[in-house]
C-alpha cells in the first residue's frame, strides 16, 4: 500500500530575506513619492520661525511641481533620490523585515499564538522595528531632507549645498563627526515609531477583515490597495506633526560652542522645536505641508506594501522552483 507524502509546510522568510525583500519593495515606491517630498520638505521649511507664517515663496505643493520644474527641471523634482533609495532600503527593510520576527516573538513572551493577530503586540513590534530603521537610517535621511531643501531659484530654509550624497556625508562628518550623521535621531525615532505602529497593524487588520468577511480575495490586488490606502492614511495622521519636527530640526544652521560641540542654532531637540513652531507660526504649522505629505505617503505606502506581498509572494515560488 503506497504511503500519501505529507504536504511541506514552506519555511518562513528568514530576517535576512525579509529586510532585502522590504529594501527592494520601498525602492520600488519612492521611485514615484519622492517628487512628493521634496515638495512637502520646502513646504514645512517656508516661513520657519515667521511669526503668521511670513511671505509665501509657494502657495501649495502643486505649485511646488510648477516653480520646481520650470527652475530645476527633473533634478529638482527627484533632488535626493539617491540617499532616498539607501533610506529606504535601512528603513523599510527594517520595518518590513524585523517586524515579523519581533511581533512573533512578543506574542509568545505574553503566552499568545505566534500567528495570532493581537494589536497591542503588533503595534509594540511596529514601533520597534521602526526605531531600529530609524537609527540605522538617520545619517540618509538628514542628508535627504538637506539636499530636497536645496534650491537655487527659490530657497526656503537653510541652504545646504553638497555635490552628491556622498560629499554630503563626508561634508558633515568632517565638520562635526559622528555627532553630525546622528543629528536629529531622537526626532526621526518618534516620528517612524509613531508612524510605524500603525502602518503594519492597520494594514494587516484591514486586509484580514476584507478577506474574513468575504468582501476581497487574499490574493487580488484590490486588497492589497485597499487595505494600503488605509494604512496610508492612518501613517499620515499619527506621524505629520514629528515630521515637520524632523525636517527643521535635520536643516537648521548649526554652531560651534567654545568647547568645540556643534549644536543648533534654533532647536534643543524635538520637543523644543514643537513648541517654538506653534508658539511663533501656530498649531497649523505642525501641519504645513500635509497635502504634499498625503500625496507622498498614500502612493508611497500603496506601493510598499503591495509590492512587498507581491515580491514575497513572486520570491516564495521562485524558492519552491514554481514559477513557470
Amino acid at each position: 500500500m503506497a504511503t500519501r507524502s505529507k504536504p511541506t509546510i514552506p519555511r518562513p522568510l528568514s530576517t535576512t530575506e525579509g529586510f532585502l525583500l522590504g529594501g527592494v519593495a520601498a525602492c520600488v515606491a519612492v521611485t514615484f513619492s519622492n517628487p512628493a517630498e521634496v515638495a512637502k520638505t520646502r513646504l514645512q521649511l517656508q516661513g520657519e520661525l515667521v511669526k503668521g507664517g511670513g511671505e509665501k515663496v509657494y502657495r501649495n505643493v502643486f505649485d511646488v511641481f510648477a516653480k520646481t520644474w520650470r527652475n530645476e527641471g527633473i533634478r529638482g523634482i527627484q533632488r535626493g533620490l539617491p540617499a532616498a533609495y539607501a533610506y529606504q532600503i535601512l528603513l523599510n527593510g527594517s520595518r518590513l523585515g524585523f517586524y515579523e520576527p519581533i511581533r512573533r516573538s512578543t506574542n509568545q513572551l505574553v503566552g499568545l499564538s505566534a500567528e495570532e493577530q493581537s494589536a497591542a503586540t503588533s503595534v509594540c513590534a511596529g514601533m520597534a522595528s521602526g526605531a531600529v530603521g530609524a537609527v540605522l537610517g538617520n545619517p540618509l535621511f538628514l542628508v535627504k531632507a538637506r539636499m530636497q531643501a536645496y534650491s537655487p531659484a527659490l530657497p526656503v530654509g537653510t541652504q545646504h549645498y553638497y555635490k552628491s550624497s556622498w560629499d554630503a556625508l563626508k561634508t558633515i562628518y568632517r565638520r562635526e563627526r559622528f555627532r553630525g550623521l546622528v543629528r536629529g535621531v531622537d526626532a526621526a525615532i518618534l516620528r517612524t515609531s509613531m508612524g510605524s505602529s500603525v502602518q503594519l497593524p492597520t494594514y494587516n487588520w484591514t486586509k484580514n477583515q476584507l478577506v474574513s468577511r468575504g468582501v476581497l480575495p487574499a490574493h487580488s490586488i484590490w486588497t492589497y490597495l485597499a487595505s494600503s490606502s488605509v494604512s496610508g492614511v492612518c501613517v499620515l495622521v499619527m506621524m505629520q506633526p514629528a515630521d515637520t519636527a524632523l525636517t527643521r530640526m535635520y536643516n537648521q544652521p548649526t554652531t560651534q560652542l567654545a568647547n568645540g560641540k556643534t549644536v543648533g542654532k534654533l532647536y534643543k531637540n524635538p520637543l523644543d522645536c514643537l513648541w517654538k513652531t506653534i508658539t511663533t507660526e501656530g498649531p497649523l504649522a505642525l501641519y504645513k505641508g500635509s497635502t504634499a505629505h498625503f500625496l507622498r505617503i498614500a502612493p508611497h505606502t500603496i506601493i510598499t506594501l503591495t509590492a512587498n506581498d507581491i515580491i514575497i509572494g513572486l520570491y516564495k515560488r521562485l524558492r519552491r522552483g514554481t514559477v513557470a
